[in-house]
Parts: C-alpha cells; sequence; structure tokens
C-alpha cells in the first residue's frame, strides 16, 4: 500500500491540478480554452503523463520517453495552458535510479524537445535565447538533483549490504570456525597420518623381504607422530588465540612442507619466489600440501614439480606429478581408501577465498596438474581501501557538481537575456560585448565548486577570488551599468560554496569563518563593481556613498550567509548521525560475530585436545618402542578420533549469540511453527507446500529457506502474507506474498546476501513479493563428516 501511494500520489495531483486548470481555472483567469480537439489532444497528454509518472521509479527511461511525448503532444495543442511538469520529474527519476551516462543521453533528449518546442512557440527571436538558456537550465538542475540523490543512496545501499553482511557473518560465525578446523585437521590427517598409515602397511607387507624397512617405519612414525603432535598443538593455540601469527616466512614454511614430502622418497622440484606473503602465500601452502598429499596417495613414488612464478599482480602456481609407476612394483600400490573426495574442492575453496582460481585435471602427457591464479596481495584480500576509495570520491557526484556550476553561471545569464529583449537594436548590439565579458567572468567565478566536496575551503577561496575580477572588469572594459549589474546573480555561487564548507569542511567548528568571510567579500565586490561602473557618480562624496552602501549589505549578506551556514551544519550532522548508527550497528553485528567464533573456536580447541591429542601421544610412543603394529593401528585409531570429533560437532548446530547454548538451527520444517506464532502475533499467515517440499532437502537449503521466510515476515508489514514452497526437479522455489518492506532497503540486502551465499535466485517484486529459487541438487559434500577418510580404509 505504501508502495503504491508513493508511486501514485504525485501523478494524481498533478493530473487533478492540469484538470482543474482546464475548468474552470482557465475561464476564471481569463485564458482562452482549447477547443474540442485540443481538449481531446490535453486529456490524452494527462493520461499519457500520468500513467507514466506512476511507472518512474520502476521503468524511468521509459516514463520519461512517454513524458516528452505527452509534452509535445500538450503543448502543439495548448500552448499556454498545458504544465507539462512530469518531464523534469521523470527526469529525476532517471538521475536517480540509472548510470551517469544514461543520464546525460536523457538530459540531452529532455533539452532537446523543450528547445523544440520553443523555436516552434517563439520562432526565431531574440528572446529564444533566454527560453533556450532557462529550458536548459531546469532540466540540468533536475539532473543535478538526481544524481546527488543516487549518490547518497548509494552510500546508504553500501552501508546497508555491510551491516547485511556481518549479520550473516554473525549466523555464521560458529559454523566458520567448525569448517576452518575441518581444514585444518584434513591438512594434518593427510599430511602426517596418512603417510604414518602407508608406510607403516607397506613396511608390513615387504618386512619379511625388506627388514629394513621395519626400522625405518618406526622411525619415519616416530618422526611424523612428533610433527602430528607439535601440528595439532599449534591448531589448539591458534583456537585460543585467533589472532596470533606463524612467525615463519611463507616461503621457508612451504620449502619445509616439500623437503618433507621428499623424505617419502619421490622426487620433487620446486620453483619459489624468495618473499612470499600474506593470504595469497597461506593459500598456496595449503594447496601445495593437499596436491602433494593426493599425488602420495594416488601416485607413491612418482615425480612431481611444484612452481609459483609471479606475474603481474597474481600468483600462478602449478603442482604436477608424473604418472603413478606400476602397482606391482615393490608389492606397493596408492592406497585410495584413505581419500575423502573433498581434496579438490578443498584446493577451490582455498583458491577462491583469497580471490583466485583453480583447475585441476589429467595433464597431457600423463599424471596430474593443479593449476591456480591466486592475487598478490600482502594484506586481507579486497579492493585496496586507499586508491580504490580515493577514486570513488573522484567519481562521486560526476553530474551534480557540473549542474550546480552550470546554474551559478547561466541564471544570471537568463535574467540578462530577459532584460535584453527590451533593449533596442544599437543598444543590443553595444550590450553583446559586455554581455560575452560577463558569461567568461561568471564562468570562472563558478568552475571552482566542482571541487566544493572534495577541497570546500579552497573551493571558497577560488570563488571569493575570482569575483574581484568583477570591479576589474567594468573599469577595464569599460562595461555599462546595464551590463555589469549582471554580475550580481553570481552571488549565487558563494551561497553554493559557503554551503559546501559548512557540510563536507573539516572540523565544523572551524567552518564559521567562511560566512564571514563570504559576506564581507561579496559586499566588497558588489560595492566596488558599482562603483568601477560609475553607478555611484553623482551620488555626492564617494566614500561616505561606498560607506553607506557596504554596510547594510554586509548586514544583509552576513545574515543570509549565516543561515545557509547553520542549514549546512544541520544537514552534516544529520548525516554523521546516520553514518554513525550505520557503524555502530555494523561494529555491534561484527562484534556479536566474532564473539561467537571465539566461543566456538575455545569449544573446539577443548574437544580436539581431549579427544586426538592423547591417540597421536600414543602412536609416538609406540614407535619409540618398536611396535609397528601398534603404530598402524595408533595411527589408523587417531584418524578414528578424528572423526569422532566431527562427528560430535555436525551434531550440534551454532547458536546465535554465545552464551545461549548450542540449539538445533531452524530448518524448513519448522515453517509451520514460524507461521503460527505469527499468526498468534495477530498477523494473517498462509503456508502452503509442507511438509511434501521440505522432505529430504539439504540442511543448507532448509536452513536457507527458514531464514529467507523468517526476515521476509520479519519487515514490520501489518497486512495478510501467503508463504508457498514447492519443489521442482532440483530446486526448491520460496515465495513470500504480501510483504512489500522486504523488497527495498535493509531486509532486501539481508535477503539478497542469505541467497548469495548459496546457489541461488531471488527476485523481488515491487508488488511486495520475494521469489528464491534454491537448488537442491547434491554438490560436493559440505558436511564437516565428509572431510575425513574413514579410519578402517
Amino acid at each position: 500500500m505504501e508502495t503504491t501511494l508513493r508511486n501514485w500520489l504525485l501523478p494524481a495531483l498533478l493530473a487533478a491540478g492540469q484538470i482543474a486548470w482546464l475548468w474552470p481555472g482557465a475561464g476564471v483567469a481569463g485564458a482562452e480554452p482549447p477547443g474540442a480537439a485540443a481538449l481531446v489532444a490535453v486529456l490524452g497528454a494527462v493520461v499519457a503523463e500520468t500513467a507514466a509518472l506512476g511507472r518512474r521509479r520502476q521503468t524511468p527511461v521509459r516514463a520519461l520517453a512517454w513524458s516528452l511525448g505527452a509534452l509535445l503532444l500538450g503543448q502543439l495543442a495548448w500552448q499556454d495552458g498545458y504544465f507539462g511538469v512530469g518531464a523534469p520529474i521523470a527526469l529525476y527519476s532517471v538521475a536517480v535510479r540509472r548510470p551517469v551516462p544514461v543520464t546525460v543521453r536523457a538530459l540531452a533528449a529532455a533539452v532537446g524537445v523543450e528547445w523544440l518546442l520553443s523555436l516552434i512557440r517563439l520562432g526565431v527571436r531574440p528572446e529564444l535565447a533566454s527560453e533556450w538558456a532557462l529550458g536548459a537550465l531546469l532540466y540540468a538542475v533536475c539532473a543535478g538533483l538526481g544524481e546527488a540523490r543516487r549518490q547518497w543512496l548509494k552510500g546508504r545501499l553500501l552501508a546497508t549490504r555491510r551491516l547485511a553482511g556481518a549479520e550473516e557473518t554473525r549466523r555464521r560465525a560458529g559454523d566458520t570456525e567448525r569448517r576452518r578446523l575441518a581444514r585444518e585437521l584434513h591438512d594434518v590427517s593427510a599430511h602426517h597420518l596418512t603417510s604414518v598409515v602407508i608406510t607403516a602397511d607397506a613396511a608390513r607387507r615387504l618386512g619379511d623381504r625388506k627388514p629394513e624397512l621395519t626400522a625405518e617405519a618406526l622411525s619415519f612414525a616416530e618422526r611424523t607422530g612428533t610433527e602430528t603432535l607439535t601440528a595439532l598443538r599449534r591448531l589448539v593455540g591458534l583456537l585460543h588465540d585467533v589472532d596470533r601469527p606463524d612467525p615463519r616466512p611463507m616461503t621457508a614454511r612451504i620449502e619445509e612442507l616439500i623437503a618433507g614430502f621428499g623424505r617419502l622418497g619421490r622426487p620433487i622440484d620446486a620453483v619459489l619466489p624468495a618473499d612470499l606473503a600474506g593470504p595469497a602465500a597461506e593459500a598456496v601452502h595449503g594447496i601445495v600440501r593437499e596436491a602433494l598429499t593426493n599425488a602420495l596417495r594416488h601416485a607413491p613414488g612418482s615425480a612431481a614439480r611444484v612452481s609459483v612464478l609471479r606475474g603481474e599482480g597474481v600468483l600462478e602456481l602449478s603442482v604436477d606429478n608424473a604418472p603413478p609407476r606400476g602397482a606391482a612394483r615393490d608389492g606397493v600400490g596408492g592406497v585410495d581408501g584413505l581419500g575423502s573426495g573433498r581434496g579438490v574442492a578443498g584446493m577451490k575453496e582455498r583458491a577462491a577465498a583469497v580471490g583466485g582460481e583453480l583447475t585441476a585435471g589429467p595433464a597431457p602427457g600423463g599424471g596430474w596438474r593443479v593449476r591456480a591464479t591466486l592475487p598478490d596481495v600482502t594484506g586481507p584480500w579486497g579492493p585496496p581501501e586507499g586508491g580504490a576509495g580515493r577514486r570513488d570520491v573522484l567519481r562521486e557526484q560526476r553530474l551534480a557538481d557540473p549542474a550546480l556550476v552550470f546554474t551559478a553561471t547561466l541564471l544570471p545569464l537568463v535574467f540578462a537575456l530577459v532584460t535584453a529583449e527590451d533593449w533596442t537594436g544599437a543598444s543590443l548590439r553595444a550590450a553583446v560585448p559586455g554581455l560575452l565579458v560577463v558569461a567568461v567572468l561568471l564562468t570562472a567565478h563558478a568552475v571552482p565548486l566542482l571541487w566544493r566536496r572534495r577541497a570546500p575551503r579552497p573551493a571558497l577561496l577560488g570563488v571569493l577570488a575570482t569575483s574581484w575580477l568583477w570591479p576589474a572588469a567594468a573599469a577595464g572594459a569599460a562595461l555599462p551599468s546595464r551590463v555589469s549589474q549582471f554580475f550580481a546573480g553570481g552571488a549565487l555561487a558563494e551561497l553554493l560554496a559557503v554551503y559546501a564548507v559548512a557540510v563536507y569542511g573539516r572540523g565544523a567548528a572551524r567552518t564559521w569563518p567562511a560566512w564571514c568571510a563570504a559576506a564581507l567579500s561579496l559586499s566588497g565586490t558588489l560595492v566596488a563593481t558599482a562603483g568601477a561602473d560609475g553607478e555611484l557618480l553623482g551620488e555626492g562624496a564617494l566614500w561616505p556613498t561606498v560607506l553607506v552602501m557596504f554596510v547594510p549589505l554586509a548586514v544583509v549578506l552576513t545574515a543570509v550567509f549565516a543561515g545557509l551556514w547553520g542549514a549546512g551544519l544541520a544537514v552534516r550532522r544529520r548525516r554523521l548521525r546516520i553514518l554513525a548508527r550505520d557503524d555502530l550497528a555494523l561494529a555491534g553485528a561484527l562484534w556479536h560475530a566474532e564473539r561467537a567464533a571465539d566461543a566456538e573456536r575455545r569449544r573446539l580447541g577443548a574437544k580436539l585436545h581431549d579427544a586426538v591429542l592423547h591417540p597421536t601421544a600414543a602412536l609416538v610412543e609406540h614407535a619409540r618402542q618398536g611396535r609397528l603394529e601398534e603404530v598402524a593401528a595408533g595411527a589408523r585409531s587417531a584418524l578414528a578420533a578424528m572423526r569422532e570429533l566431527l562427528h560430535s560437532l555436525a551434531e550440534s548446530q551454532d547458536s546465535e549469540y554465545p552464551g545461549r547454548g548450542l540449539a538445533p538451527a531452524p530448518t524448513a520444517a519448522d515453517l509451520d511453527t514460524l507461521c503460527r506464532t505469527v499468526r498468534a502475533a495477530g498477523r494473517d499467515v498462509t503456508l502452503r507446500g509442507l511438509p511434501e517440499a521440505a522432505q529430504d532437502l539439504p540442511p543448507a537449503v532448509a536452513l536457507s529457506a527458514y531464514r529467507i521466510v523468517e526476515a521476509a515476515l520479519d519487515a514490520g508489514d501489518q497486512g495478510p502474507a501467503r508463504v508457498t514452497l514447492r519443489r521442482r526437479r532440483d530446486t526448491l522455489r520460496v515465495t513470500v506474498a504480501g510483504v512489500p518492506l522486504a523488497v527495498t532497503g535493509p531486509v532486501a540486502e539481508r535477503l539478497k546476501v542469505q541467497v548469495g551465499t548459496g546457489p541461488g535466485r531471488i527476485t523481488l517484486e515491487q508488488a511486495g513479493t520475494v521469489r528464491v529459487s534454491l537448488s537442491t541438487r547434491p554438490g560436493p559434500p559440505e558436511s564437516v563428516l565428509e572431510v575425513f577418510p574413514s579410519p578402517h580404509a
């Protein structure tokens, strides 16, 4: 209801005003009413304009096209009575909702239509120039205001998206920590314990023929088990103190990792830069570890090559391994049973986490090849704050500020041109050079406004300095008083500059000299210009006259500039309050997310210490005592402990805030309870599609469906709503109707973030309907239960 009212209230009021002017307004004012044919044309134009403006928010370009058509029809049918104000309003909507290039083309079209109508109405006459200038000024101001509004809404939308992202991070904090632990444990089990199982089994099978393998396997098990304990203790420490960095350089760590695999008897060549650092280097470490582990499982003993090359802002990583040797050789083959199928998926996740890409597949000459392209940055992955932010500042208001410069230049000239219509031919020809001088000086006077946002104080100084060119021009160019008086219209630039200092200047309390300096400077400029063009001659003594003019003018201008400065400060404070509220909400969401993640980390660390460290320590002790059978059993026991730990983690779900326990997360099957709760609060909500649509849904899809419906119903609407779930092949379709507040603003952004976390699509309809499609296809295993190999493989 609110959206419909906002869309149609203004067009209805404009149509009512136009019809009221048709009858009885025109007759009362003594204007000539339109004839029958013209009346039909005007009514048609009113209907077309009203319908177009009603859709100005959904299809602004089309609304502008129809409004311009209605303007042509109405003006041609009734020149003196058709208002045609829909075109500027539609242009404003285009500027608000479309990018600058589209707005510029729309502005050119609107000005072209306005100029064509002026030419038809006036013909080629002197007053045509003022008509054209005034029309261009009107549309330029509308486009500039719309662009300013678009930039403000863009900033608000960005803040809303950041907050929605932070809220989603808070909800997923516990799950994120569990996944991080799963990846780390997978690395520990793959790199260390799997190697122990492989070497121990090989020594057991070949011990009769090669007794030396038993001693080597025990030595390797002791050394690797100790490394496993170290890695697990480091992981426990990281879970308790996630901010503590690893002090070793990444290149050294990767070289140490490769050397460890080389000790297993495979030749490995490595080419690495000496200064790898940052998130990309961390990803390289994890990908290399996973790729070499996969090669160990599926192609034991084959040669491998690791290469990391630095390109233009990227790291090119490749890990190649030769085809596996014959399975019968020495009786040793690949140990596929220890794998889980998550290796490639895990490597792709690591690459994507830092903004890169990874591919894996058979190499042309046989074997396997893993390639990754990663951004070469030294800080957290994301757009660089300094450069990108600066460029955004330089780009913002690309149309609004030029429109203000155009207005400050053209508005005084419009008055000059309107006045020039009454001048005689001789006086007009004599005034043309002076008008050109005025136009040049007014343009130079307004140009500093282009920097009013980025450098408001220098922009004000530039405006004030160029204003003193006026008296110099009036004296040097011998401008007649009827021309130089139009310099007074340039005061608009001072007004805009003072306002900009109040809104954008650093230190609100230190911006007060701006209005004082502007009032004194402009008063002096106007009085000096009047004296230079001879207006003060014959008024008696010059200096008393100057003083009499300057003092009251300065008082009036001081009041005007002070009031404008105060209005600018009010706008500044309002914007800062909004930004501060956004920052507070964002900081609060991030704080809660960190608290939830920290609680989950500590819980996981305690479980890891109790469940996994003890079996691993027993493995090391058995290796020192020379018990090969117990070593193999201990390695598998440690893997079993890890798997059991992940089983227990999967059975508990993350809570929304720390301290509330680990309650199970809601799913699509709980929507009936949610709708009953909403109905109990007095709102009519119907639910269709349960329980059929919720059966056998993947856990992530079921949770997303519940969160989407919950957010839509929580948007604040009070009217009836309808929730529908449908299963079509591999897609779950969720439709929530009757929620107009959920299709715009923060709730809409939260819904987009929620859907964007998985393979889904969302459509927000202005009528108040949310439509979401979620894929239910089984993808790579996401559950932590699937990360580890079976200990009995």
